[in-house]
């Protein structure tokens, strides 16, 4: 079992019947493109996967189409079934912009056709990557096929992953205004960046990295002070961290744990 990666619930369950593997693009693709990732699963009953999703599009290579999937701001669920494979591009938060026709909020909790973004010939790619199996040989032909399809490098997409990358990683940062202040921008100006680049609301960014915290803090199996760490992160109370944990996530966070 490779590593699902943070953000994916019920990782020990998710291990026994999935396996993930992870590709770096080249270095033309790099700007746009975070990994390639590959899922292969076989269950002998129905299994549904559920993942907080990043702020990131993915463009997935799948059956019976591959589809664009916009940043998912509510819990990511998918249900697998006997056995399957597919090959995902998760894009840099900001990536996908050279790509979308209009502000990258507009795909937030959409699956797309990639046809309708990308055109017919992403279908033959489609079919192309499913007949392999091997990672970097279903890599090979959706990596050619972006780079058909490359746009000019914006700028303005690399500062908004510097943002991202920075509200997400530092722990002291907990609301919109503060990260606004460290980031040298107006509140306004964030919003709008979030909004046409990434997907999502700095807002929402914010807080997913929270539940990630917190879902990884759950899944290390031991006891979790639950109130020490609602401080660590930001809220108010210890309730003020489990009303939002069970919001999106459906239970509690030491009901979580136990599970």
């Amino acid at each position: 079992m490779g590593d699902l990666g943070r953000g994916v619930l019920y990782p020990r369950e998710q291990g026994a019947v999935a396996n993930v593997e992870r590709r770096t693009p080249g270095e033309a693709l790099a700007p746009f493109v975070e990994s390639y990732w590959h899922v292969q699963w076989r269950t002998e009953e129905p299994f549904e996967t559920k993942v907080l999703s990043h702020p990131n599009v993915h463009l997935v290579f799948e059956e019976p189409v591959p589809l664009v999937y916009g940043v998912d701001r509510r819990l990511f669920v998918r249900r697998l079934e006997g056995r399957g494979q597919v090959l995902g591009v998760k894009f840099r938060p900001g990536g996908f912009r050279s790509f979308a026709p209009g502000p990258v909020i507009e795909l937030a909790d959409r699956r797309i056709p990639a046809a309708d973004l990308f055109g017919p010939e992403v279908d033959d790619v489609n079919r192309a990557v499913l007949r392999r199996s091997d990672t970097d040989a279903m890599v090979g032909p959706a990596e050619e096929f972006l780079l058909r399809h490359l746009p000019d490098p914006d700028p303005v997409a690399g500062e908004v992953a510097a943002m991202v990358d920075a509200i997400t990683t530092d722990p002291a940062l907990f609301r919109v205004g503060q990260a606004a202040e460290a980031l040298h921008v107006s509140v306004r100006t964030l919003q709008r960046l979030f909004a046409e680049y990434v997907g999502a609301s700095p807002k929402w960014v914010l807080r997913r990295a929270r539940l990630h915290e917190a879902a990884a803090r759950a899944d290390q199996g031991v006891p979790v002070d639950w109130a020490n760490l609602a401080d660590d992160l930001g809220y108010s109370d210890q309730s003020h961290l489990i009303r939002d944990f069970t919001a999106t996530v459906g239970v509690s966070p030491a009901k979580y744990a136990r599970a």
